[in-house]
Protein backbone atom coordinates (compact mmCIF):
# COMPACT_ATOMS: atom_id res chain seq x y z
CA UNK A 1 0.00 0.00 0.00
CA UNK A 2 1.35 3.43 -0.94
CA UNK A 3 1.38 5.53 2.06
CA UNK A 4 3.70 8.93 2.58
CA UNK A 5 6.44 8.34 5.23
CA UNK A 6 6.99 12.07 5.53
CA UNK A 7 4.31 13.10 7.28
CA UNK A 8 4.45 11.30 10.98
CA UNK A 9 2.46 14.47 12.47
CA UNK A 10 -0.62 13.18 9.77
CA UNK A 11 -0.07 9.62 10.79
CA UNK A 12 0.20 10.10 14.65
CA UNK A 13 -3.19 12.00 14.00
CA UNK A 14 -4.90 8.85 13.11
CA UNK A 15 -4.44 7.27 16.14
CA UNK A 16 -5.83 10.61 17.75
CA UNK A 17 -9.22 9.53 20.50
CA UNK A 18 -10.98 11.88 18.17
CA UNK A 19 -10.75 9.68 14.51
CA UNK A 20 -10.81 6.47 17.09
CA UNK A 21 -14.23 7.58 18.76
CA UNK A 22 -15.98 9.07 15.61
CA UNK A 23 -15.41 5.48 13.83
CA UNK A 24 -16.44 3.72 17.11
CA UNK A 25 -19.91 6.05 17.73
CA UNK A 26 -20.90 6.82 14.53
CA UNK A 27 -19.15 4.20 12.13
CA UNK A 28 -17.15 6.98 10.16
CA UNK A 29 -14.67 9.61 10.67
CA UNK A 30 -14.23 12.39 8.50
CA UNK A 31 -11.10 13.43 9.88
CA UNK A 32 -9.81 10.02 9.18
CA UNK A 33 -11.21 10.40 5.73
CA UNK A 34 -9.20 13.75 5.20
CA UNK A 35 -6.12 12.18 6.68
CA UNK A 36 -6.02 9.40 4.45
CA UNK A 37 -6.37 11.12 1.65
CA UNK A 38 -3.34 13.07 2.21
CA UNK A 39 -1.19 10.24 3.05
CA UNK A 40 -2.17 8.06 0.09
CA UNK A 41 -1.96 10.89 -2.15
CA UNK A 42 -5.54 10.05 -3.90
CA UNK A 43 -3.62 6.97 -4.67
CA UNK A 44 -5.71 3.69 -3.48
CA UNK A 45 -4.87 0.10 -3.97
CA UNK A 46 -7.74 -2.46 -4.99
CA UNK A 47 -9.10 -4.08 -1.94
CA UNK A 48 -7.62 -1.43 0.76
CA UNK A 49 -9.77 -1.51 4.07
CA UNK A 50 -9.63 1.01 6.68
CA UNK A 51 -7.67 -1.60 9.26
CA UNK A 52 -5.06 -1.66 6.35
CA UNK A 53 -4.79 2.42 6.57
CA UNK A 54 -3.85 1.95 10.05
CA UNK A 55 -1.50 -1.10 9.96
CA UNK A 56 0.67 0.55 7.42
CA UNK A 57 0.76 3.93 9.19
CA UNK A 58 1.84 1.89 12.31
CA UNK A 59 4.69 0.66 10.99
CA UNK A 60 5.73 3.54 9.53
CA UNK A 61 5.37 5.54 12.77
CA UNK A 62 7.65 2.61 14.09
CA UNK A 63 10.41 3.74 12.14
CA UNK A 64 13.16 4.81 14.60
CA UNK A 65 13.16 9.16 14.67
CA UNK A 66 9.02 8.60 14.29
CA UNK A 67 7.53 6.76 16.98
CA UNK A 68 5.90 8.99 19.41
CA UNK A 69 4.10 7.95 22.73
CA UNK A 70 1.50 6.06 20.60
CA UNK A 71 4.26 3.44 19.67
CA UNK A 72 5.85 3.37 23.11
CA UNK A 73 2.25 2.33 24.62
CA UNK A 74 1.45 -0.07 22.03
CA UNK A 75 4.83 -1.31 23.12
CA UNK A 76 3.75 -1.91 26.59
CA UNK A 77 0.55 -3.45 25.82
CA UNK A 78 1.70 -6.13 23.62
CA UNK A 79 4.79 -6.68 25.38
CA UNK A 80 3.59 -6.30 28.65
CA UNK A 81 -0.22 -6.37 29.55
CA UNK A 82 -0.77 -9.01 26.58
CA UNK A 83 2.68 -10.66 26.50
CA UNK A 84 3.34 -11.22 30.21
CA UNK A 85 0.07 -11.24 31.64
CA UNK A 86 -3.59 -10.88 30.50
CA UNK A 87 -6.76 -9.32 30.38
CA UNK A 88 -7.85 -11.92 32.86
CA UNK A 89 -5.26 -11.42 35.67
CA UNK A 90 -3.75 -7.51 34.73
CA UNK A 91 -5.71 -3.97 33.74
CA UNK A 92 -4.09 -0.88 31.99
CA UNK A 93 -4.62 2.73 33.24
CA UNK A 94 -3.50 5.76 30.94
CA UNK A 95 -3.10 9.22 32.19
CA UNK A 96 -3.49 8.49 35.51
CA UNK A 97 -3.80 11.46 37.31
CA UNK A 98 -0.92 12.02 40.48
CA UNK A 99 -1.10 15.29 41.85
CA UNK A 100 -0.29 17.61 38.76
CA UNK A 101 0.85 15.26 36.72
CA UNK A 102 -0.38 12.43 34.57
CA UNK A 103 1.26 8.64 34.39
CA UNK A 104 1.68 7.78 31.16
CA UNK A 105 0.46 3.85 31.66
CA UNK A 106 -0.20 1.97 34.74
CA UNK A 107 0.03 -2.04 34.74
CA UNK A 108 -1.84 -3.43 37.56
CA UNK A 109 -1.21 -7.22 38.46
CA UNK A 110 -0.06 -8.71 41.59
CA UNK A 111 1.06 -4.73 42.63
CA UNK A 112 1.00 -1.00 40.14
CA UNK A 113 3.79 -0.25 37.97
CA UNK A 114 3.89 2.78 36.47
CA UNK A 115 5.80 2.95 33.05
CA UNK A 116 6.71 6.60 32.11
CA UNK A 117 7.48 6.95 28.50
CA UNK A 118 10.50 9.36 27.01
CA UNK A 119 10.09 8.79 23.05
CA UNK A 120 12.31 10.25 20.65
CA UNK A 121 10.47 13.27 20.57
CA UNK A 122 11.00 13.89 24.44
CA UNK A 123 13.13 15.65 26.59
CA UNK A 124 14.35 14.32 30.22
CA UNK A 125 13.26 17.83 31.51
CA UNK A 126 10.19 17.28 33.47
CA UNK A 127 11.85 13.44 34.39
CA UNK A 128 12.23 13.81 38.22
CA UNK A 129 9.37 15.79 38.93
CA UNK A 130 7.16 13.07 37.64
CA UNK A 131 8.74 10.47 39.23
CA UNK A 132 9.07 12.18 42.52
CA UNK A 133 5.51 12.73 42.04
CA UNK A 134 4.55 8.57 40.93
CA UNK A 135 6.90 7.87 44.18
CA UNK A 136 3.38 8.86 46.12
CA UNK A 137 1.40 6.11 44.83
CA UNK A 138 3.17 3.54 43.06
CA UNK A 139 5.59 0.82 44.75
CA UNK A 140 7.25 0.43 41.29
CA UNK A 141 8.51 3.08 38.86
CA UNK A 142 9.69 2.02 35.16
CA UNK A 143 11.12 4.29 32.50
CA UNK A 144 10.79 3.40 28.94
CA UNK A 145 12.61 4.86 26.55
CA UNK A 146 14.58 5.61 23.27
CA UNK A 147 18.40 3.82 22.94
CA UNK A 148 19.74 7.51 23.15
CA UNK A 149 18.04 8.55 26.24
CA UNK A 150 18.65 5.34 28.25
CA UNK A 151 22.36 6.13 29.72
CA UNK A 152 21.15 9.62 30.78
CA UNK A 153 17.98 8.10 32.62
CA UNK A 154 20.08 5.56 34.08
CA UNK A 155 22.59 8.62 35.45
CA UNK A 156 20.01 10.41 36.83
CA UNK A 157 16.96 8.02 38.27
CA UNK A 158 17.04 6.19 41.65
CA UNK A 159 18.48 2.98 41.65
CA UNK A 160 15.09 1.48 42.13
CA UNK A 161 13.59 3.07 39.11
CA UNK A 162 13.48 0.09 36.56
CA UNK A 163 14.67 1.34 33.08
CA UNK A 164 13.12 -0.31 29.50
CA UNK A 165 15.00 0.12 26.43
CA UNK A 166 12.92 0.46 22.91
CA UNK A 167 14.99 -1.04 20.74
CA UNK A 168 15.48 0.38 16.59
CA UNK A 169 13.18 -2.98 15.83
CA UNK A 170 10.90 -2.62 18.49
CA UNK A 171 11.91 -4.86 21.27
CA UNK A 172 11.83 -4.51 25.02
CA UNK A 173 14.69 -5.30 26.28
CA UNK A 174 15.26 -4.40 30.45
CA UNK A 175 18.19 -2.06 31.10
CA UNK A 176 17.86 -2.21 34.81
CA UNK A 177 14.94 -3.80 36.78
CA UNK A 178 11.92 -1.67 39.37
CA UNK A 179 12.49 -2.71 43.07
CA UNK A 180 9.49 -1.92 45.01
CA UNK A 181 9.66 0.81 47.75
CA UNK A 182 6.22 0.92 49.51
CA UNK A 183 7.77 3.52 52.32
CA UNK A 184 7.59 6.85 49.66
CA UNK A 185 3.61 6.09 49.31
CA UNK A 186 1.64 8.79 50.68
CA UNK A 187 -2.34 7.23 51.43
CA UNK A 188 -3.61 10.86 51.15
CA UNK A 189 -2.16 11.28 47.84
CA UNK A 190 -3.43 7.92 46.66
CA UNK A 191 -7.18 9.20 47.66
CA UNK A 192 -7.01 12.04 45.83
CA UNK A 193 -5.57 10.28 42.43
CA UNK A 194 -8.76 7.53 42.88
CA UNK A 195 -12.69 8.54 41.98
CA UNK A 196 -14.48 9.21 45.19
CA UNK A 197 -16.58 6.10 44.77
CA UNK A 198 -12.87 3.70 44.80
CA UNK A 199 -11.85 5.48 48.00
CA UNK A 200 -14.97 4.40 49.84
CA UNK A 201 -14.60 0.84 47.85
CA UNK A 202 -11.00 0.71 49.26
CA UNK A 203 -12.45 1.97 53.17
CA UNK A 204 -15.10 -0.79 52.98
CA UNK A 205 -12.34 -3.49 51.66
CA UNK A 206 -10.40 -2.25 54.78
CA UNK A 207 -13.31 -2.54 57.54
CA UNK A 208 -13.51 0.87 57.95
CA UNK A 209 -16.05 3.32 57.88
CA UNK A 210 -16.53 5.41 55.04
CA UNK A 211 -17.37 8.98 56.19
CA UNK A 212 -21.07 9.69 56.80
CA UNK A 213 -21.04 13.70 55.48
CA UNK A 214 -22.71 15.69 53.03
CA UNK A 215 -21.11 15.09 49.09
CA UNK A 216 -19.70 18.40 49.23
CA UNK A 217 -17.72 17.26 52.09
CA UNK A 218 -16.73 13.94 51.08
CA UNK A 219 -13.60 14.43 49.07
CA UNK A 220 -11.84 16.34 52.20
CA UNK A 221 -12.98 13.04 55.00
CA UNK A 222 -11.62 10.86 52.53
CA UNK A 223 -8.55 12.60 52.23
CA UNK A 224 -8.25 12.57 56.24
CA UNK A 225 -9.53 9.28 56.58
CA UNK A 226 -6.87 8.22 54.21
CA UNK A 227 -4.16 9.86 55.98
CA UNK A 228 -4.14 7.95 59.14
CA UNK A 229 -3.91 4.69 57.06
CA UNK A 230 -0.81 2.07 56.40
CA UNK A 231 0.90 2.70 53.08
CA UNK A 232 0.64 -1.12 52.54
CA UNK A 233 -2.65 -1.47 52.97
CA UNK A 234 -3.78 0.90 51.15
CA UNK A 235 -1.77 0.19 47.69
CA UNK A 236 -2.87 -3.79 48.21
CA UNK A 237 -6.62 -2.51 48.48
CA UNK A 238 -6.57 0.41 45.40
CA UNK A 239 -4.88 -2.35 43.14
CA UNK A 240 -7.70 -5.09 44.20
CA UNK A 241 -10.60 -2.12 43.55
CA UNK A 242 -8.84 -0.60 41.01
CA UNK A 243 -8.45 -4.56 39.31
CA UNK A 244 -12.31 -4.54 39.68
CA UNK A 245 -13.50 -0.73 38.53
CA UNK A 246 -11.53 -0.44 35.48
CA UNK A 247 -11.57 -3.87 34.64
CA UNK A 248 -10.68 -4.48 30.87
CA UNK A 249 -11.83 -7.91 30.02
CA UNK A 250 -15.24 -7.36 28.40
CA UNK A 251 -12.81 -5.76 25.67
CA UNK A 252 -10.97 -9.33 25.26
CA UNK A 253 -13.54 -10.22 21.97
CA UNK A 254 -13.33 -6.80 20.46
CA UNK A 255 -8.97 -7.20 20.13
CA UNK A 256 -9.45 -9.95 18.10
CA UNK A 257 -11.13 -8.71 15.71
CA UNK A 258 -9.08 -5.54 15.48
CA UNK A 259 -5.51 -5.06 14.15
CA UNK A 260 -2.91 -4.45 16.45
CA UNK A 261 -2.29 -1.39 15.53
CA UNK A 262 -5.44 -0.56 17.28
CA UNK A 263 -5.29 -2.90 20.47
CA UNK A 264 -3.97 0.21 22.28
CA UNK A 265 -6.94 2.81 21.27
CA UNK A 266 -9.23 0.10 22.28
CA UNK A 267 -8.32 -0.33 25.80
CA UNK A 268 -7.13 3.54 26.47
CA UNK A 269 -10.79 4.41 25.15
CA UNK A 270 -13.64 4.43 26.96
CA UNK A 271 -15.91 2.73 24.99
CA UNK A 272 -19.52 1.28 25.49
CA UNK A 273 -20.33 -2.43 24.46
CA UNK A 274 -22.77 -0.66 21.61
CA UNK A 275 -19.85 1.13 19.82
CA UNK A 276 -18.23 -2.58 19.09
CA UNK A 277 -19.93 -3.35 16.12
CA UNK A 278 -19.79 0.27 14.86
CA UNK A 279 -15.77 0.02 15.11
CA UNK A 280 -15.55 -2.96 13.89
CA UNK A 281 -17.35 -2.53 10.83
CA UNK A 282 -16.16 0.88 10.21
CA UNK A 283 -12.71 -0.45 9.97
CA UNK A 284 -13.69 -3.09 7.48
CA UNK A 285 -15.07 0.00 5.48
CA UNK A 286 -13.25 -0.28 1.72
CA UNK A 287 -10.96 2.80 2.01
CA UNK A 288 -12.70 4.26 -1.52
CA UNK A 289 -16.21 3.76 0.12
CA UNK A 290 -14.31 5.66 3.67
CA UNK A 291 -12.70 8.52 1.20
CA UNK A 292 -16.76 9.50 0.96
CA UNK A 293 -17.03 10.24 4.61
CA UNK A 294 -15.49 13.68 4.95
Amino acid sequence: MLISRAEPALLSRLFSSSIFGELARFGASPAFSRIASEVHRGVIERGTLVRDVFETAFSALRQAGYRDEYVYRAAITEKVLLGVHSLRTASMLTEFRVADRKADVVILNGTATVYEIKSERDTLARLDDQLAAYRSVFPKLVVIAGEHHVASIAARAHEKVGILSLSRRNQISTVREAVAAYDSICPRVVSQSLRASECCAILRDLSIAVPDVPNTRLRTALDERFSNLDPVDVHTSMVRTLKRTRNLLPLNTLLEKLPPSLHTAALTNKLRRDDHQRLVSAINTPLGQAMEWA
